[in-house]
């Protein structure tokens, strides 16, 4: 497969920090919005944005949670937004416009944790890749003037090394037949690379670029609680004492460290000219062309090196024009 997925020797590492990897770059001026930006990694990338300048606007389901979490930090706002209701996204994608402010940053961040067994939404989509994917596709899609308003723009989807667990499953992504949760995340995941790719390839021609991002994981969100304690101990992300475990080497990062391949994708100045891939790390990831089976444990921690599935230009067109008629419904 030709592709564009080569590391550049961007200096940072996994180690490195969302603060480290915005020094020096003044984002003053500039206007993002960070979906869930009010939690978890959320709220670390909208903590970074607004120390580096940005004006961030936060959506969130619930806006006087999220307000008070955002309390001291400035240049931050809260507007509703549900990524489950189709009238909310269009309803906050309304209100930015009617702002009149270009949008430079749009970091699809927001994500569904595991659910316990198989819910839909009003629908009848299955509620990750409804949430983590179609959500993030409408709302920018309706972001869209603003996006170009800006004249360079960068939209960030918080993607995750389990797309490696499933590709699109094309005849049947709202599991109406063999539910699993697991490949329903994948599912979703795999969707936010595959958006950012086509997305890049529609929209570069109007300075806006996409990205997807493997943050790492991080002991402490939604998503990894989900899994409850006794898996986590078993994955190796808590330690005998019930703390999490904190090892970028082996992928397992804290927030500000988590948070880090986010700002990179969202500001520096080392991907201009650059768009349609995924990141891990704080730099470009390698294509892994031969995927093993994930495993996860203490002696063996899961990759997170792109697969060919998720880059797979056929595929992105065939999921953009599949997610325009979803959200039509």
């Amino acid at each position: 497969m030709h592709h564009i997925q080569h590391p550049l020797g961007s200096g940072f590492t996994a180690a490195s920090t969302a603060a480290e990897v915005l020094a020096g770059i003044d984002l003053s001026g500039t206007h993002a919005v960070v979906t869930a930006g009010h939690a978890g990694l959320g709220l670390e990338t909208t903590r970074a944005l607004s120390a580096a300048g940005a004006a961030v606007t936060v959506g969130s389901r619930r806006p006087d949670r999220a307000a008070a979490a955002l309390a001291g930090i400035e240049g931050v706002e809260v507007g509703r937004l549900d990524l489950l209701d189709p009238a909310s996204i269009d309803a906050f994608a309304a209100r930015y416009l009617d702002s009149g402010r270009p949008l430079h940053i749009l970091v699809n961040n927001a994500g569904l944790p595991l659910p316990d067994g198989l819910v839909r939404d009003a629908r009848g989509y299955e509620p990750q890749f409804a949430t983590n994917h179609l959500g993030h596709f409408q709302l920018t899609l309706g972001l869209l003037p603003a996006l170009r308003a800006a004249h360079g723009a960068r939209v960030v989807n918080v993607s995750s090394g389990g797309h490696r667990l499933s590709d699109i499953r094309w005849d049947d992504p709202h599991f109406i037949t063999g539910y699993d949760g697991y490949l329903a995340y994948g599912q979703s995941k795999t969707a936010n690379v595959l958006f950012a790719v086509e997305l890049d390839r529609r929209w570069s021609q109007d300075r806006i670029r996409g990205y997807a991002v493997h943050p790492g994981i991080v002991v402490g969100t939604s998503l990894n609680d989900s899994v409850g304690e006794e898996q986590q101990r078993a994955m190796g992300l808590l330690d005998d004492s019930g703390q999490p475990v904190v090892d970028p080497d082996r992928g397992i990062k804290n927030p500000q460290q988590g948070a880090s391949t986010i700002v990179f994708a969202a500001a520096s100045p080392l991907l201009d000219g650059i768009g349609g891939v995924y990141l891990k790390d704080n730099d470009i990831s390698p294509l892994d062309e031969d995927p093993a089976p994930i495993a996860f444990g203490i002696d063996q921690d899961p990759p997170a090196d792109v697969v060919p599935h998720a880059i797979d230009p056929r595929s992105a067109r065939r999921l953009w024009e599949m997610s325009e008629n979803l959200i039509k419904v």
